[in-house]
């Protein structure tokens, strides 16, 4: 079985900045470095919503367009983690924050029916 680990959330500050990590394990066989990985995030009383996902390699980055500029994917193979930098935060940013990976081409990971495994998620509050 795959376990997602986030970590790094918190409160902040609007303009302030947050790294979110999550950190892969997996029993079998199964390799970080085939799955696509995404962060998704749920604001209160709001359905759960895409916020950027990452190749499978690592080097093709999308995002959603309230985020663009602002946050930054990243994927380490090598540490089975994959990162969100968030910058200039907003107090619509606020929400619990989840890593998801998917063995899917990185823009099909846009939706979540195409997510395989989920984090536990973690929460990240911003004020104004």
């Amino acid at each position: 079985q795959v376990q997602l680990v986030e970590s790094g959330g918190g409160l902040v500050q609007a303009g302030g900045s947050l790294r979110l990590s999550c950190a892969y394990s997996a029993a079998s066989r199964r390799t970080f470095s085939n799955y696509a990985c995404a962060w998704f995030r749920q604001a209160p009383g709001k359905e759960r919503e895409f916020v950027a996902a990452i190749s499978v390699g690592g080097t093709i980055p999308i995002y959603a367009d309230s985020v663009k500029g602002r946050f930054a994917i990243s994927k380490n193979n090598a540490g089975n983690t994959v990162y969100l930098q968030m910058n200039n935060l907003k107090p619509e940013d606020t929400g619990i924050y989840s890593c998801a990976a998917g063995r899917t081409i990185v823009d099909e990971l846009r939706s979540q029916r195409e997510v395989d495994f989920w984090g536990q998620g973690t929460q990240v509050t911003v004020s104004s």
